[in-house]
């Protein structure tokens, strides 16, 4: 009796017309002699996508991976054919397209090698796909870490003095700049994914580089500078990021508009009436930095929102007055009186000056009609010392209030002369 040995059986990729001739119909067996014995040696005929990619099975799976490995470290160690097929699957190729079936051997010249190089030049440039993907994300960081030096900051144009008018590098100011990051202005329309370390994109997840630069720049290059990459936390840095990139986020409604514009003429008014009853007396005026007083209500309105029942502020004597007429609510008539040069120490009580004072008033928030209590520290000359007394009276605030979290008392601090706006709104532990 002879002895049965079956061979290894031929992978021969179809295309999808003999695919189809080849469904329903027997599996051909041929019959080989060879010194005596018959050798049976079926020929394996495979449907689509089967066929396109008939070695990934089981058996061939640890050579295919090995392979693949030493592609990732030289391109060049493997053949043109497994070339093509690494870089069609790491692009995202769907099964059954990343395979080229190699060319066939040829009698009298060996390969054809056009028609090779035809098809790996057909192939996507993922290295250049990286590139201009990691180039982007490079040019993102950059607005966030350099965006504010090229804010607009100067409403009057005069660019000198204590303003730098440099502009660095990285930041794209103009097509040519482009280069920088190995771009070219060809690039501008085309889709690149965004990085999860940036909200421009909205509820979108890819954007053209031309509308990338575009929202990067509304976000930090306009009236407002950010500085703010220098904090070690992920989460803060996360929430600014997202308070500022978002699409639309400095989109007010009409009622939102109407409340900030007339908070914004009762703080310039009361400037101007100062001014013009006692021009001159020493007040500290708030002028050029009017917005304070919308910005802080705003921090109020918020703070009641989320269920913050007092707030404890902390300011230099710029603009004092006009935060205790307009924020805190005192009475204007105790305010005037302080102006007044017949007013005796005694009769207030005190006799520091009146951009030294303090007040604590409770009342109810209009927006969201809420008690709340709001705090602001006598100053002293030296503005250093109110920054550690308004953080130990929070911490005193919430130690008798019961609030271990952090969650109803807060702090606010102005620090500098009508410049920088630094706000705590967090548990001081």
């Amino acid at each position: 009796m002879h002895r049965l040995r079956t061979c290894a059986a031929r992978l021969r990729p179809l295309t999808v017309s003999q695919a189809a001739q080849t469904v329903g119909q027997q599996r051909p067996i041929t019959v080989t002699s060879t010194g005596g014995k018959r050798t049976f040696q079926p020929i394996r005929c495979y449907t689509a996508p089967v066929a396109s990619e008939p070695f990934l099975n089981g058996t061939s799976s640890n050579y295919v991976e090995e392979m693949y490995y030493a592609w990732l470290e030289n391109p060049k160690s493997v053949h043109k054919s497994w070339d093509v097929f690494f870089r069609n699957a790491n692009a995202g190729a769907p099964p059954g397209a990343a395979y080229q079936s190699p060319l066939r051997l040829s009698a009298a010249s060996g390969l054809v090698a056009p028609q090779l190089s035809s098809l790996v030049g057909a192939q996507p440039n993922v290295e250049k796909l990286v590139e201009d993907h990691l180039a982007v994300q490079s040019l993102i960081r950059a607005y966030q870490i350099r965006g504010h030096h090229v804010a607009q900051l100067d409403p009057l144009g005069i660019m000198d003095a204590d303003l730098d008018s440099c502009v660095p590098t990285d930041i794209i100011t103009s097509s040519d700049k482009l280069g920088f990051y190995g771009l070219e202005e060809s690039d501008l329309e085309k889709v690149f994914r965004l990085p999860t370390t940036t909200f421009i994109g909205g509820s979108e997840s890819v954007l053209p580089l031309k509308e990338i630069i575009r929202r990067l720049e509304m976000a930090y290059c306009q009236h407002i500078g950010v500085e703010f990459m220098f904090i070690n936390d992920l989460d803060q840095c996360q929430w600014i990021r997202q308070k500022f990139e978002t699409p639309g986020v400095m989109q007010f409604t009409l009622e939102e508009k109407r409340t900030l514009l007339a908070r914004m003429v009762r703080s310039t008014r009361f400037e101007e009436f100062l001014q013009k009853k006692w021009s001159a007396e020493k007040r500290f005026g708030l002028e050029g930095c009017e917005s304070l007083i919308p910005a802080l209500k705003t921090i109020i309105d918020k703070s009641s929102e989320n269920g913050v029942e007092n707030v404890i502020m902390g300011m230099p004597h710029r603009g004092r007055l006009n935060v205790l007429a307009n924020v805190i609510r005192k009475e204007l008539e105790q305010i005037f009186c302080q102006f007044d040069s017949k007013l005796e120490a005694a009769d207030e009580g005190s006799g520091d000056v009146k951009y030294h004072l303090g007040m604590y008033h409770r009342r109810i928030n209009r927006v969201t009609d809420r008690n709340i209590t709001l705090s602001l520290v006598a100053n002293p000359s030296h503005l250093e010392a109110v920054d550690p007394v308004v953080q130990g009276k929070t911490k005193a605030e919430q130690f008798y209030c019961g609030d271990t979290d952090g969650k109803r008392v807060s702090l606010t601090e102005v620090l500098g002369y009508f410049k920088v706006l630094i706000l705590h709104c967090e548990d001081t532990r």
